[in-house]
């Protein structure tokens, strides 16, 4: 079995987001699909089978399969793309969060995803004692998402991972207002998947994006994800739903030879 490594929101290798690709001629048993997830031990491990002019795809973390993940989807985009449907410019998926596209303009894959509704919770001892910060806002859509004033904060956080682990939502995600030329940075911390710090979150900008779109009274926002990584996302509000562009590049191609 064929697997490409690439990584998305960035145009450099060792940048970005890094996703495992399997494109698979029909499922192989779950236990399978997770033995290689956990042997590659990155944020995510994604598998598509094509049904007539889609493709069902799943996304695993180490930790198990979840609803969505934006850059699993656009890797895959970008090896099916670039390597079984090279005439394609546009690649519909069905997955859990529902019918998913991604379209290539230029050098960069956009996808159409679904925005969380946001809901406000209160600030509470047991984040701050988590994050290590002192929150402005706090918001939980499938994610618990945390508002810092200061982006330095954003970028010097450490937050405390079993602590993490009590917080409600699947994942956290902690943002702050940009500087210069980005709208908003974010960190996003899963130990809950089994992913210490996910480099740089396709559906955690379902939850930022939104929040971000609200408050700045913009459609369009840019956004940096401000792991050890970096990764730069090019959002958009749209009747609802979040546009995510990004860019991505190959670093390996390998076969897998597990029974």
């Amino acid at each position: 079995m064929r697997q490409y490594i690439v990584d998305a929101f960035t145009d450099q290798v060792f940048r970005g987001n890094p996703a495992a690709i399997c494109i698979l001629d029909k499922w192989l048993p779950e236990d399978l699909l997770m033995s290689i997830t956990v042997e590659n031990n990155l944020s995510e491990t994604a598998f598509a089978v094509k049904e007539d002019d889609s493709y069902h795809l799943r996304w695993f973390t180490p930790g198990g399969e979840i609803d969505l993940c934006g850059h699993a989807t656009l890797a895959c985009a970008f090896v099916l793309m670039g390597y079984y449907e090279t005439s394609k410019s546009t690649i519909t998926f069905r997955t859990l969060s529902g019918e998913l596209s991604v379209t290539k303009c230029g050098d960069l894959y956009e996808m159409d995803f679904p925005a969380y509704q946001l809901r406000p919770v209160e600030v509470t001892a047991q984040m701050i004692d988590a994050i290590g910060a002192v929150p402005a806002e706090a918001y939980m859509g499938r994610d618990l998402l945390c508002v810092l004033e200061d982006e330095n904060a954003v970028l010097h956080l450490n937050p405390d991972q079993e602590k993490v682990k009590a917080l409600d939502g699947l994942l956290l995600h902690v943002t702050a207002r940009g500087k210069e030329d980005v709208d908003c940075v974010s960190r996003t911390f899963a130990p809950k998947c089994g992913v210490k710090e996910d480099p740089v979150c396709g559906s955690g900008h379902c939850h930022i994006v939104p929040y971000w779109a609200g408050r700045l009274k913009k459609n369009h926002i840019t956004a940096y994800q401000a792991s050890k990584r970096g990764g730069t996302l090019y959002c958009r509000m749209d009747e609802g739903r979040v546009r995510l562009a990004g860019k991505a590049v190959l670093f390996s191609v390998a076969d897998i030879y597990a029974e």
